[in-house]
């Protein structure tokens, strides 16, 4: 049974810093494009941050553009854990964050929610001014 879980969601300041955690079990953590995604009331779930260990063995990142610059996605295959560092928030990040794994068969399905089959509950992230 697969299971994504996330942590590391709260309340912080315009400009702070969060990381939040999503850890997987139940895949095989390297077959697997990890994704971030979130939702914040009243909108669609987007795309955040995605990335996929390469046959060269690099790791291919993703990031939408108002994300770019100041969100890190990263992973820890030991502890089949992902990662997403965000720094200088901003209050239109505030949503519910949601991590996600899938198959993507070439580099424009990273950007879908579709394409990801398995999907953690979510953490509120929430962003004051």
């Amino acid at each position: 049974q697969v299971q994504l879980v996330e942590s590391g969601g709260g309340l912080v300041q315009a400009g702070g810093s969060l990381k939040l955690s999503c850890a997987a079990s139940g895949l095989t953590f390297s077959s697997y494009a990890m994704g971030w995604f979130r939702q914040a009331p009243g909108e669609e779930r987007g795309f955040v941050a995605a990335l996929q260990l390469s046959g060269g063995g690099t790791t291919d990142t993703y990031y939408a553009p108002s994300v770019k610059g100041r969100f890190t996605i990263s992973r820890d295959s030991a502890k089949n854990t992902v990662y997403l560092q965000m720094n200088s928030l901003k209050p239109e990040d505030t949503a519910v964050y949601y991590c996600a794994a899938g198959v993507a068969y070439s580099k424009t399905y990273y950007y879908h929610a579709g394409t990801y089959n398995y999907w953690g509950q979510g953490t509120q992230v929430t962003v004051s001014s």
